[in-house]
């Protein structure tokens, strides 16, 4: 799940198909699927039609690859509804273009965009696109496409998930200007940083397929998961909700970004069980595993024909604290709940080691992250006694669990949806608690209730145990600042002044000498207040099986190159 202003993605997801349009004039909403898709696929196959069979080099073009994960892409190719991890690289790097993507060294390099330039003030950003990108049905991709992406993306009635990528943008129709068919200009409010990253990750979506469209009614229109349309190296086959998705090579991508894929067609397998997910790459049914359990991974290790792909990620696992809750709103307690946690322990036992431990939510793959506070929340349990008893926490009655001055026992309950390392770190800080006095009381919940838990106005929770993916422009005002605190993604509830400070500036600095500075004070704040009990940034693992050949794997995400992965002819498959 993505949070407005923070962009990080929840790995597990609650999903929240009606409306069409043409580009010019509103169609009647409420429009079947079959309405909108059978003209709208009919066109694709035939633009694709008009494509002769290439002649390419047979050692590198052809065979299916097959990749399998637990999640399904919920909300598909729908740009408008980029809600998790899958579904986001799917609208990146698969079906779907972005205006610019990142290089292996996280630089921004021309995609749907072949240039841009920023004014000296760093209050206007020009792209400029190619002339010769299609979306699937033949319809030129222009600044057209991107001008509406934009306003749809702002509109509140849309329900983008990430309003934030915008809010220093001019509002409303000044902030983008199509110059001509193919130049988009967009003007800010004020200079910031890291301006260029949401485009990245915010994929174009055809105005003469939605623009007629109400924006209320974009979140669940057919193009998503029943039509896509879109205009990257793949163009969509089928879909069978639950178990699969299939796309195929696209001959109109344009040659100067590659041309068509070396793979004739990529599938995309949803596998709910990971001990399922393990078996079918062993026996060759998929190709890859994305994201495998530590011990999986240790088995895939034994197998020639298999390899593990690790790379550190952007993602954060960590225990979140509800303060509005008595027991949780001093900053003592909570501190004292991360020292009475060996997370370095729990790291070593249950991921290898392959991680690093976490003191906050910046990753130490991001720009800000500031390495010389790794150690500043070391494992303690004499400390966090100590502060407990601080804060009137004390074993009154010696059954060995502490209670406040009224009598009531420090007992928390710590949510969880169904996962195996999720259990396992909660058995174990379960454990680790109990020995200053804490009960921690783990249990698993169904995600759809976990979700409307922690999110919902009423927060009926105590503590969480989750995981954020964030993105490379990181703004957590979302989470932490006052006046987002009852907010949907403010799960601990958090105010304080000195954060907010913090976070209303920490966007407002595009130097990042600077901007480190600022950067570590925050890091240093959200230390000593503790909102969540940080726990560590795990290494991304991958499962692979050796016939596909030049797979990149990284912090980009896993289909980052997916254009570019191929299989000798000997090794390939039947469709």
């Amino acid at each position: 799940m993505v949070s407005g202003r923070t962009v990080p993605t929840l790995f597990a997801v609650l999903i929240l198909l009606t409306g069409c349009g043409g580009e010019s004039g509103e169609r009647p909403q409420g429009i079947s699927a079959v309405d909108f898709c059978q003209p709208a696929l009919a066109r694709v196959d035939s633009f694709m039609g008009t494509f002769p069979k290439p002649e390419v080099d047979p050692e590198r073009y052809g065979g299916t690859a097959v990749v399998g994960t637990v999640g399904e892409l919920a909300v598909g190719m729908n740009g408008f509804q980029a809600l998790e991890a899958g579904a986001i690289q799917h609208q990146m790097f698969v079906n779907l273009m972005t205006l610019i993507q990142y290089d292996e060294d996280l630089q921004p390099v021309p995609y749907l965009a072949e240039s841009w330039e920023v004014s000296d003030d760093l209050t206007e950003l020009t792209f400029h696109l190619r002339d010769d990108v299609h979306w699937h049905d033949g319809v030129l991709t222009t600044a057209h496409d991107v001008a509406f992406t934009y306003r749809r993306a702002v509109d509140p009635a849309t329900g983008f998930p990430n309003p934030g990528f915008f809010q220093h943008y001019l509002p409303g129709e000044e902030a983008v200007e199509v110059v001509d068919s193919f130049t988009v200009r967009f003007r800010f409010q004020e200079a910031h940083s890291d301006y260029m990253d949401p485009w990245r990750t915010v994929a174009i979506m055809p105005r003469h397929l939605l623009g007629g469209v109400r924006p209320e009614n974009l979140a669940r229109h057919p193009f998503g998961t029943v039509c896509p349309v879109g205009n990257g190296p793949f163009r969509f086959a089928s879909h069978s909700s639950g178990e699969s998705w299939t796309f195929v090579a696209n001959p109109a991508f344009p040659q100067e970004l590659g041309g068509r894929p070396f793979l004739d067609r990529y599938v995309y397998r949803i596998i709910p069980e990971h001990t399922t997910l393990l078996a079918e790459l062993l026996t060759e049914h998929i190709d890859v595993y994305v994201a495998t359990l530590p011990h999986h991974a240790d088995r895939i290790r034994e197998e020639d024909h298999l390899r593990v792909i690790s790379f550190p990620y952007r993602s954060v696992f960590f225990a979140g604290w509800n303060t509005r809750v008595p027991k949780l709103a001093d900053a003592r307690v909570r501190k004292a709940l991360t020292l009475a946690t060996n997370r370095r322990q729990i790291l070593e036992g249950i991921r290898g080691g392959r991680g690093e431990l976490a003191n906050a939510g910046v990753p130490p793959v991001h720009w800000a992250y500031d390495s010389t506070l790794v150690d500043s929340l070391p494992y303690d349990p004499p400390r966090a006694r100590r502060l407990l008893t601080e804060a009137g926490w004390v074993d009154r009655d010696s059954d060995g669990i502490r209670e406040s001055e009224e009598g009531e026992p420090l007992s928390i309950e710590l949510i969880f949806n169904q996962n195996q390392e999720r259990r396992e770190v909660a058995e174990i800080m379960q454990a680790q608690l109990g020995e200053v006095g804490v009960n921690l009381r783990p249990r698993v919940v169904e995600m759809t209730s976990l979700a409307e838990r922690i999110t919902s106005p009423e927060r009926n929770f105590e503590g969480v145990l989750i995981a954020w993916e964030t993105e490379f422009r990181l703004d957590e005002r979302d989470l932490f600042h006052s006046d987002a605190a009852d907010g949907r993604y403010a799960f601990a509830g958090t105010r304080d002044p000195v954060l907010d400070r913090l976070l209303d500036t920490l966007q407002l600095i595009p130097d990042r000498e600077e901007a480190r500075r600022r950067w570590k004070e925050y890091q240093e704040r959200i230390i000593q207040i503790q909102p969540y009990t940080f726990l560590y940034f795990p290494h991304r693992q991958d499962g692979v099986n050796r016939r596909l050949r030049n797979v990149v794997m990284d912090v980009r995400g896993e289909w980052a190159n997916l254009r570019e992965w191929w299989i000798a002819p000997d090794h390939r498959k039947g469709p």
